[in-house]
Order: C-alpha cells, then sequence, then structure tokens
C-alpha cells in the first residue's frame, strides 16, 4: 500500500506541474490582486477538483467516457468559459490604456496596502470570493479532468478497500498535492506584484493570459478526443 501511495504521490506531483487553464488564471490573479486572491483561486480549483473526485467515486465521470454527446457538451461549455475568460482579460488590457494614469495612483495605494500586510494582497472579501469562484469555474470548463479522475485515480486504489472511499480519499490527496504545487507559486507571483502590478506590466500580463486562455479554449473546442 505503502509503494501505491508513493507513486500516486509522485504521478499527482508531475500531473500537477503540467501548466494549464488553471495555472493561468491563478498566477493572473495573485500577480494582479496580491497572495490572497490567488490562493482563493486556488482553493476554488481544488474544489472542482475534489468534486470531479467525488464524481469519478459516484460513477458520474464514467458518463464522460460512455457517453460522446455528455462529453462533448461539456467541451462546449468549457471552451466557452475559458474563452469568455481570454476575452475579458484582453479587454481589461485594452480599457486600461485608457486610465493608465489612474491605474498608477491605484496601483500605488496597493502596494502599500500590500507591503503593510506582508504582501498578502489587497483584494476586498468580495474580490476573494470572485477569485475562489472563478477557481471553481476553471476547473468545472476542462472536461478532461472527469475523464482524468476516472481513468487515473481507480488505478491507485487498493486491493480490499472500498472503490468509493479510496476515490475519495485520492481525490483529497489530489487536491492537497495541487495545494502544495501552486502555494509557492501564489507566493511568488504575489510577491512581484509590486513590478506586475504597474500599468504597463498589468496590461502585458492580461494580453498574454488573455491569449493563452483563447488558445487553451480553442484547442478545448476543436479538440475530437
Amino acid at each position: 500500500m505503502l509503494n501505491t501511495l508513493a507513486a500516486f504521490l509522485g504521478a499527482a506531483f508531475l500531473i500537477a506541474m503540467v501548466p494549464g487553464p488553471s495555472t493561468v488564471v491563478i498566477v493572473q490573479r495573485a500577480a494582479k490582486q496580491g497572495r490572497r486572491a490567488g490562493l482563493a483561486t486556488v482553493l476554488g480549483n481544488e474544489t472542482g477538483v475534489l468534486a470531479w473526485g467525488l464524481a469519478a467515486a459516484l460513477g458520474l465521470s464514467a458518463l464522460l467516457i460512455a457517453s460522446r454527446v455528455a462529453y462533448d457538451g461539456l467541451r462546449i461549455v468549457g471552451a466557452a468559459v475559458l474563452v469568455w475568460f481570454g476575452l475579458r482579460a484582453l479587454w481589461q488590457s485594452r480599457r486600461r490604456t485608457t486610465t493608465e494614469t489612474a491605474e498608477t495612483g491605484e496601483t500605488a495605494a496597493a502596494d502599500a496596502s500590500d507591503a503593510d500586510a506582508g504582501g498578502s494582497g489587497n483584494a476586498a472579501p468580495t474580490g476573494v470570493g470572485r477569485c475562489y469562484r472563478q477557481g471553481v469555474v476553471t476547473s468545472f470548463a476542462n472536461p478532461k479532468a472527469g475523464v482524468f479522475a476516472v481513468s487515473f485515480l481507480p488505478q491507485f486504489v487498493p486491493h480490499g478497500v472500498p472503490v468509493p472511499l479510496a476515490l475519495i480519499a485520492l481525490s483529497a490527496l489530489w487536491a492537497l498535492v495541487d495545494l502544495v504545487w501552486y502555494t509557492p507559486i501564489v507566493w511568488l507571483a504575489g510577491g512581484a506584484g509590486r513590478v506586475l502590478r504597474r500599468p504597463r506590466v498589468r496590461r502585458t500580463l492580461e494580453r498574454v493570459s488573455g491569449i493563452v486562455l483563447l488558445g487553451f479554449g480553442l484547442r478545448l473546442a476543436t479538440d475530437s478526443a
């Protein structure tokens, strides 16, 4: 059992290290709004991971494999969500071009507040709530996560252990591994916020993240696998 657990943790870390839409959204939020917002986005993403694991335990994720219609429907919805996130980031970067002076003052105030708070971010509670929800939606927007949960997790279920309970436990470990991986990334991105939240750099960050999210969305929309 220990060997199986070690193999699962190693595989989970390797999977967490592969950049995806969640990575882009998490880094973007941490860089723009600080570490607290970034961690809220991570927690939202891990909530989605746990939900996919629960769906796998209940057999719901198997529908994505068995039913082409179900998979394609969720795939199109997920692609639309990622494209929307990308377009919104691009629109925000364009809008900031006309408000650079105001943004400079706001960024200076945010930096001062971030420094007083130890770099934890300056997002208001409602902003943190939006970051959490965006993390959840981004996780749900990827139907491959459901296919992965139902095809990957069962391989590590120990013999003699009830499968549903084992899948839920493995999902919790999967989310914990993600949290361990993303926390230092959020810390670094949030710490670099003083530079990344400068108006010109912030616009560039939004453009790059918008283009990347658009790419993920379009790739998911055209993926027939």
